[in-house]
């Protein structure tokens, strides 16, 4: 369990290794800036939830405590929210994130409602326990540069293992230490390929349920495209796929093939102000010494939060 006292540890952690108090936990030269700034890392979102609904606790907690299906749009910007600020943050903003993160998940406590893969029915779960934990941050760190590389150049093998670096100060935000994640690249591709084959994951009937009603449209104009929900299926290990009963006709490849086709033809060639999502734009304005955006940048900063300003909640 993550508690008050070893939240507050990996912090200072954070604190000591942070790139300053302006530039936040990461800063402008980081790997992590540079695939985080990336609109296109929002084809990955579909695959980043339904891996982490594949872990019962997760979507037990969704189903009885999240109100993702009756507000979708807040859910995205609520997520969105709380991940921008911890990476494009100022210091201060950050923390204070990882703080408002880790009260919320001290209300998410419960019982299996069934039994599903290795958890009993009536046993506890809780949003802030370690391996939950440390799933969640996996299929983020994972999905994002998965997002990042279907379109974009690949990382080296160098700029993955500064990736998974930082990732693990990441991590510290969610109150995990570094003896609760992998010391490198290989053991946390060795650690994911492990989750994904083993019944820790196992898609419960809540999970289904959720997933459905995301992938068709919690409401009729939120329905995703067919291009969309093809390729979150193709991005989900096969198991995990069949468990969510989520098919792959040849129209549907055919169709998530095509979009990709389009996407890497023209997104590289849009211009930075497009490309590049509002909260690091934001982060460069201050980092420039200018504490408001401008009126672009709380235009994308809305789409992206769901308010005009990350750091607006930070000051005082």
């Amino acid at each position: 369990m993550v508690g008050d006292k070893e939240l507050e540890a990996a912090l200072n952690l954070v604190r000591a290794g942070a790139a300053g108090p302006i530039a936040g936990v990461f800063g402008p030269a980081s790997i992590t800036w540079r695939i985080d700034r990336e609109a296109i890392i929002f084809l990955g979102a579909g695959r980043a939830l339904l891996l982490q609904l594949a872990h019962p606790w997760v979507a037990a907690a969704i189903a009885e405590h999240s109100r993702t299906l009756a507000d979708p749009i807040g859910r995205f910007h609520r997520t969105f929210d709380i991940v921008f600020a911890m990476v494009f943050g100022s210091l201060d903003r950050a923390l204070l994130s990882a703080r408002q993160l880790h009260r919320r998940h001290t209300m998410i406590v419960g019982h299996m409602p069934e039994a599903i893969g290795p958890f009993a029915a009536d046993s506890r779960y809780c949003a802030n326990d370690v391996p939950a934990l440390r799933w969640v941050h996996a299929t983020l760190v994972e999905t994002a540069l998965m997002a990042h590389d279907l379109v974009l150049p690949p990382l080296s093998a160098e700029e993955r293992e500064r990736y998974w670096i930082e990732s693990r100060a990441y991590g510290a935000l969610f109150g995990l230490t570094p003896d609760d994640l992998p010391a490198d690249w290989s053991g946390f591709t060795a650690y994911t390929e492990a989750m994904t084959q083993s019944n820790i994951l196992t898609v419960s009937a809540a999970a289904r349920e959720v997933a459905a009603q995301i992938l068709g449209g919690a409401r009729p104009w939120l329905r995703p495209p067919r291009w969309y929900r093809a390729l979150t299926a193709s991005m989900l290990p096969e198991r995990l796929r069949a468990g969510f009963g989520l098919a792959l006709d040849e129209r549907d490849t055919r169709a998530a093939d095509n979009a990709l086709t389009w996407i890497r033809r023209v997104y590289p060639r849009l211009p930075d102000r497009l490309r590049y999502v509002g909260p690091y734009q934001e982060a460069q304005a201050r980092l420039n010494g200018r504490t408001e955006p401008d009126w672009m940048t709380r235009c994308l900063n809305r789409a992206w939060i769901g308010r005009p300003q990350m750091d607006e909640r930070g000051r005082g």
